[in-house]
């Protein structure tokens, strides 16, 4: 997979292109398919993008249908569920379906199968998937060398969606997590990767320089083979 890097002053300008892009996502998938699937990734940096893309006119939200790339197994009321942050977010896309890869309490098992099922149902590659990035290159929920991590890191998975735990675990979200493997999150018409400051593009630029899926996950997105079906190219989104 190519990579496109964008650079924006601020972080509202990377959000207001950003949310222009999927825009485009949408209503062209709509036109050439009758509906736009979209896998979103959590934490700060993308959702300002998703809250003017939920503001954006002509779009039949009816024929969109967008869940997270990964989430916390928590309960949806928990301050660290990222559905319940997207549905959030597309309040105002009035029909929108927010599909949710964990079960209303949380449970890791029946979130497993929850998310398994529910991928059963939206099978074709996504429209567009947003990445985000944390500073170990961690991307979704696929942590670096965690147990678990090879067979969501193949690309030849059979299963869609991962129960993994981060070891250690984030003190800020210490939860076992939902999400959605290398081989499905790669099967999609168009990705966005989101990361804001210093510290993270210098982790993007050692992701750039070597291939090492297991210690810096993010870099399986950055040097996926080529598919001359698709326009593999990895748009990057940056501002300080």
């Amino acid at each position: 997979m190519a990579w496109v890097e964008h650079h924006y002053p601020d972080a509202t300008a990377l959000a207001d292109a950003l949310a222009l892009r999927l825009r485009d996502a949408c209503a062209n998938a709509i036109a050439a398919r009758g509906a736009a699937l979209l896998s979103l990734a959590g934490g700060r940096t993308p959702f300002p993008a998703y809250r003017a893309l939920a503001a954006s006119e002509g779009i039949d939200w009816s024929k969109v249908v967008a869940m997270p790339g990964d989430d916390r197994c928590v309960p949806h009321d928990h301050p660290a569920c990222n559905v319940a942050a997207l549905r959030e977010a597309f309040a105002t896309a009035h029909g929108a379906r927010i599909e949710t890869l964990t079960a209303t309490d949380g449970d890791t098992n029946a979130s497993l199968a929850q998310a398994r099922t529910m991928l059963s149902r939206h099978d074709a590659p996504f429209d567009a998937v947003v990445l985000g990035m944390g500073d170990d290159a961690h991307t979704a929920s696929l942590f670096p060398n965690v147990a678990g991590l090879r067979e969501a890191m193949a690309d030849d998975a059979r299963d869609d969606a991962f129960a993994l735990t981060p070891d250690p675990l984030p003190p800020e979200a210490p939860f076992a997590r939902i999400t959605l493997g290398f081989a499905r999150l790669s099967r999609a018409r168009e990705w966005h990767l989101a990361v804001v400051g210093a510290r993270k593009r210098a982790v993007l630029r050692e992701a750039q320089a070597r291939l090492d899926p297991i210690a810096m996950p993010i870099s399986a997105f950055l040097h996926a083979s080529d598919d001359s079906s698709h326009d593999r190219t990895l748009h990057i989104h940056w501002s300080p």
